[in-house]
């Protein structure tokens, strides 16, 4: 299995068991309507975008494991490029119309790399921004598999500097893959909880 396809089980992986955690759900329950709607797509080039589970509401237990299952359900890593631009811009236009009505919409975006294709970053993260969106950001950091040689050091900053941005938006850098599972539960439970 290849470095990128290695990188996109341990993404789906680390969602799935974020999104089952007792921390995740409690978060969930208590909020202020106790049940949050979710949607999970995979990006890569400017018009690169494979929506895996469309918008489903999570109230339960059972909600979660069923979005959880889909997650890690036929997975195909043919997809290829950073186009940080291109997912700011589908993720805008994919709340359009989702048949549900929010106090709060937050785009995540996990990544290995800055912006290297499509519409410039900062022009599609500003029009995010200027339509309401939070922005939060799990900058990819580790050394393994084939995206080591295009690591570059300090992509927390490159994300906090030109693609999160929002009122509470947060930065969680994952070293290891072995930290990823841990630090979606982290960003969840922040982006839930409305800090």
């Amino acid at each position: 299995c290849s470095g990128w396809s290695t990188a996109w089980a341990f993404a789906r992986r680390g969602y799935a068991e974020a999104l089952v955690s007792e921390q995740v759900l409690r978060t969930i329950r208590s909020g202020l309507l106790g049940r949050v709607a979710l949607a999970y797509v995979e990006w890569a080039g400017p018009r690169s975008q494979r929506i895996i589970v469309d918008w489903t509401l999570v109230r339960t237990p059972a909600d979660a494991q069923a979005f959880a299952s889909k997650i890690s359900a036929n997975f195909n890593p043919a997809m290829r490029r950073t186009s940080i631009s291109g997912a700011l811009r589908y993720g805008t236009a994919f709340f359009q119309d989702n048949g549900f009505t929010s106090n709060r919409r937050v785009i995540d975006i996990s990544g290995d790399g800055p912006n290297n294709q499509g519409f410039p970053v900062l022009q599609a993260r500003q029009k995010a921004l200027d339509e309401g969106f939070v922005i939060n950001g799990l900058p990819l950091m580790t050394r393994e598999g084939l995206g080591a040689r295009f690591a570059i050091d300090n992509l927390d900053d490159y994300y906090r500097d030109c693609v999160t941005g929002g009122p509470g938006s947060v930065v969680i850098p994952v070293l290891e893959w072995t930290q990823f599972p841990e630090a979606v539960r982290q960003k969840l439970v922040l982006e839930l909880a409305g800090t």
